[in-house]
């Protein structure tokens, strides 16, 4: 077995941040990408909570909440200065109140008599102290990217998607440009590895690095 094995799904956006992480920190594991309607038993009998990402480490070990995951990486070997600029605060808002209206303005059936179009304004206040934040400085705790940025910028991904035109003509310029590039850089376009769903006996695949 691997030293490590990190259970994903390529596009949740927590296993996103917790993967370029990984990535950025050149931490070396097996991916099992997971498919959600048909879990891998190995994976359920790691983490009950059966949510990925899940990181496994060969003594038993594992780690199953994505932020967990980043800071562990980003703990051994930090080459860009990530958890210099960590903003918790401004994390646990995205984690906590965007993401509930982005889930109600994103899939309003799954919710009795929901209206997506105030969860969407909500989103958009959300969206608008990041424009704040970003306007004077380029990223959200300074010039450079850090694990704030990557922690949220998934999330804000994912809204913007879901209605792209309008996303599009929002007065937010530097939200924009910001959501731009970190969909463009490398870092990005290399931890989205695409594989097929893993199933037991598969041969490992490691994640790009």
């Amino acid at each position: 077995m691997a030293d490590r094995i990190l259970y994903s799904f390529r596009r949740c956006p927590y296993a996103m941040r917790a993967r370029m992480a990984l990535v950025v920190s050149k931490t070396r594991c097996e991916l099992r990408e997971v498919k959600l309607s048909d879990k891998p038993q190995a994976m359920l009998d790691v983490s009950p909570k059966a949510t990925v990402p899940v990181l496994m480490h060969s003594d038993g070990r594992f780690l199953e909440e994505s932020l967990d995951i980043m800071r562990w990486a980003l703990g051994h070997t930090d080459p860009e200065g990530w958890l210099e600029r960590d903003d918790p605060e401004l994390i646990a808002e995205n984690d906590g109140p965007f993401k509930h209206a982005l889930d109600h303005y994103k899939y309003p059936t799954r919710y009795n008599d929901c209206d997506p179009l105030p969860h969407r304004a909500r989103g958009e206040e959300f969206l608008a102290k990041l424009e704040a934040r970003i306007a004077g400085q380029g990223q959200l705790c300074g010039e450079q990217r850090g694990v704030t940025d990557v922690a949220i910028f998934p999330f804000i991904r994912q809204f913007a998607n879901h209605d792209r035109k309008w996303f599009d003509a929002l007065d937010l310029p530097h939200v924009q440009k910001w959501l731009a590039g970190h969909l463009e850089s490398t870092l990005f376009k290399t931890a989205m590895q695409r594989e097929k769903p893993w199933q037991e006996g598969d041969a490992p695949i490691a994640m790009a690095i």
